[in-house]
């Protein structure tokens, strides 16, 4: 905004002026955030010194204060061409207490603990570490940004698009006037990302300026607003239903619910709707709605394309392990590329916050006796274990309470690999798995709800696990192979210096691997005939992709008894992601991504997991659980209940700019739906594009999908930026399984390629899944 910029010096008048007109600003954004007056927003408004931790030697007192529109913070700097520097609240993904990033653990002393917190960010910008004067200040801090956070983020759709539209109108304001002018107006429109002819943009500022003054303001400002965010969509459905007066009646509402949204609801629920979402007192004594208070209803999340009963934990927790698939991470530990990108503790924040439940560790020996975590015989920065053992522990279960596997690729000495096991024990105490559950040798998995808060690690073993009941377990270090990932990388010539097949395995670390055992696969036969069910094979790729596609029951049926790993090629250097659903149609579990690399497989993945509370297990379908089943996702006999999938694109809303740089640059929106499952489900279909209009484009385009295998098939709804001479850029997408989608008119909501939710921006459609 361009109160935000340095401004040329103002007389003392202007600045009284100018000083009034951000009280007034301050107050109005905090009465749109439901928060005029609150003491900790008028502490962030006021704001403070705190001191900036980037090194040992650079700390440095900054000056931090919340921004009148009470979404951006802002901090002075002594860069010479940036003098004030912001970020939005949009873009913090959390407050962290105390000191809990790698640089505040690294640069300051433990004696200020108290004093310290770090602000998170989204996406791969850098942590900000702060420290202040005090433990009661840092409180205030952490208190004050948490709360703001936390009222920004819950705010509904509507608040959101009406605070968006806002705070564009306030910075094309350029003399904080509180009144727009003809040229004021066009550059908001392209401020909204819509570009429209002079005629236009005249035609409506003069329908609006009733004053006949030449600018727009009070009232007239509002009636802009109204005929700005008119929709007209919405204004067709709703005459449609509203047959009672003009006006929409509990009974009219229910009408709606039940045949066109295809909710099995009751009267009393249409009531409660009217009582929560209707904004006019009148219609609401009279237990009516409003056109308003419809669309009020229609932007909620309860009214969204994603079944609200699905975003908690719906599904049975109580089975075995096998029976899920497992969000899953591969080079956890890297922040950016396999070849020469920094290892970090916080890309396992980053992952364990995502609900990741399965992390890599890939361990190597390191100085002083202590093991690290890095990509071998790479120019990749190293980690200590210890370290990334410790931020494990403190963020496994913050985001799902269901149980973490600990991928081991180990490459360590005897001796390093003892203190690995020392570490894991004492850091991780009694969550740690070090023996089966129960007194009797057990003949499957635990399950999820079975291993709530506990850390399970999956590596090598130097016996069968019925050792646990064995009075004769005297086995001490014995050579075993290396994990299969390893050797396929010395293949692919990515670890140049290649060692030695085999490696001496600790007893130490052996004893602690009880419930995921790394073996070598030989073949489905050999795994079904002569593995323990707690024996486990890890598939490059191809490998698994070669399988899945000739070997597809097969493949089914021992992941019905046994877990499986799919790891990336090797060759993939800049950490570039496969495409999982074929190994979800084959009932693998651990499918493992690199979640640091935001593409569309990551898309899928974070799709896929939505679901059930957002915990990092999905329960296979039946089919994919049943020894009984014949299903072979590459066989249209083998299907069962095929389904017709209709989908009507009608709109999209408030599109962000994806050239931000330049004013005059709109988007030109087209929208892609894509289905993902079985093969014969994978289809794509997409609209025209609208021209210059990324504010409320409109299409009303219908596209129809034969749906086979409904249990594993995904829609991913994708807006792209359509360009003549190059690729398309990406806007928006979202993506969620078919199984947890509502029928009827729904706002899809859409996020960045970081999957970060785009908090006024969406596509409204119309979906029905019907029996074909």
């Amino acid at each position: 905004m361009s109160c935000f910029k340095w401004s040329p010096k103002r007389t003392t008048s202007e600045e009284i002026v100018y000083q009034e007109n951000m009280k007034r600003v301050a107050q109005e954004s905090g009465k749109r955030l439901g928060l005029d007056g609150d003491p900790d927003l008028q502490f962030l408004l006021v704001g403070g010194e705190l001191i900036k931790v980037r090194s040992d030697s650079w700390q440095k007192n900054r000056f931090y204060k919340l921004q009148e529109d009470c979404r951006t913070l802002y901090h002075e700097s002594n860069k010479m061409h940036k003098k004030k520097q912001t970020y939005s609240i949009d873009d913090i993904d959390s407050i962290r207490k105390g000191r809990q990033s790698e640089g505040l653990k690294k640069y300051t002393d433990p004696s200020v603990e108290d004093k310290c917190f770090s602000i998170i960010f989204k996406g791969s910008k850098r942590n900000l570490d702060l420290m202040a004067s005090s433990p009661e200040e840092a409180n205030r801090w952490i208190n004050s940004l948490e709360k703001i956070i936390s009222t920004i983020h819950n705010l509904d759709f509507q608040q959101k698009s009406e605070d968006w539209i806002i705070s564009c109108m306030r910075k094309v304001d350029k003399n904080h006037d509180n009144k727009m002018s003809l040229k004021e107006v066009k550059d908001f429109m392209r401020q909204i990302n819509v570009e429209v002819d002079d005629y236009y943009a005249e035609d409506l500022f003069n329908k609006c300026d009733t004053s006949k003054s030449g600018t727009l303001e009070g009232s007239e400002i509002k009636q802009f607003y109204n005929l700005l965010t008119e929709r007209e969509e919405i204004k067709v459905i709703y005459e449609k239903f509203a047959q009672t007066e003009g006006q929409m009646s509990a009974r009219d509402l229910l009408n709606f619910l039940l045949n066109e949204q295809r909710e099995q609801v009751t009267m009393e629920h249409a009531q409660r709707l009217i009582e929560n979402y209707e904004v006019d007192t009148a219609a609401k004594q009279k237990k009516r709605m409003t056109k308003d208070g419809f669309l009020r209803y229609l932007q909620q999340d309860e009214a969204s394309i994603f079944n609200p009963a699905h975003k908690k934990v719906y599904q049975d927790m109580s089975q075995p392990l096998n029976h899920y698939f497992i969000s899953s991470s591969h080079n956890t530990y890297l922040m950016e590329d396999q070849l020469k990108g920094p290892s970090s503790t916080e890309a396992y924040i980053k992952a364990l916050m995502k609900s990741c439940r399965c992390v890599e560790l890939d361990c190597w020996d390191g100085p002083d006796g202590e093991p690290v975590i890095y990509h071998g015989y790479t120019l990749t920065s190293k980690v200590l274990f210890k370290d990334v053992i410790k931020a494990i522990k403190d963020f496994a279960f913050k985001k799902s309470q269901y149980p973490v596997v600990l991928s081991l690729e180990n490459h360590c000495t005897v001796e390093q690999q003892k203190v690995m096991t020392r570490h894991l024990t004492s850091i991780l105490g009694d969550a740690l798995v070090t023996k089966p559950l129960g007194d009797t040798m057990p003949t499957n998995f635990p399950s999820p709800k079975e291993l709530k808060g506990r850390f399970i690690v999956k590596g090598k073993r130097l016996n069968k696990l019925d050792a646990f009941y064995s009075k004769n377990n005297t086995v001490l270090e014995e050579s075993v192979s290396e994990e299969d990932e390893a050797a396929e990388c010395k293949e692919n010539g990515q670890k140049a210096k290649a060692k030695k097949a085999n490696i001496k395995l600790a007893k130490e670390l052996s004893d602690i691997v009880v419930y995921c055992k790394s073996v070598h696969f030989n073949g489905f036969e050999d795994a079904r005939d002569k593995k323990a069910f707690y024996e486990m094979s890890s598939f490059e790729e191809s490998k698994a992709l070669y399988l899945a596609e000739t070997s597809a029951s097969a493949f089914i049926h021992h992941n019905m008894d046994k877990l499986s790993r799919i790891y990336p090629a090797g060759s993939r250097v800049h950490s570039s992601n496969y495409n999982p659903v074929p190994f979800w149609n084959v009932g693998c579990q651990i499918v493992a991504l690199n979640f640091q690399t935001p593409c569309k497989e990551m898309h899928l993945n974070q799709g896929r997991f939505l679901p059930n509370g957002f915990c990092g297990y999905i329960l296979k379908p039946e089919f994919l659980r049943n020894p009984s089943s014949q299903f072979n996702p590459n066989d249209k006999k083998t299907f069962k209940n095929k389904k017709t999938f209709h989908v009507m694109v009608i709109s999209a809303q408030q599109l962000p700019k994806i050239n931000q740089d330049k004013a005059k640059s709109i988007v030109d929106p087209l929208v892609k739906v894509e289905i993902y499952g079985v093969p014969a489900d994978n289809a794509s279909k997409e609209t025209k594009y609208i021209t210059n209009n990324g504010f409320n484009p409109m299409w009303n385009e219908r596209f129809e999908f034969t749906i086979h295998a409904l249990e594993l098939a995904m829609v991913r709804f994708v807006v792209m930026d359509y360009d003549t001479t190059s690729q398309n850029d990406l806007v928006g997408q979202y993506c969620l399984p078919l199984t947890s989608i509502q029928n009827g008119y729904r706002h899809v909501p859409l996020l960045t390629k970081r999957n970060d939710v785009i908090s006024s921006a969406g596509l409204f459609v119309h979906l029905m899944l019907m029996d074909a």
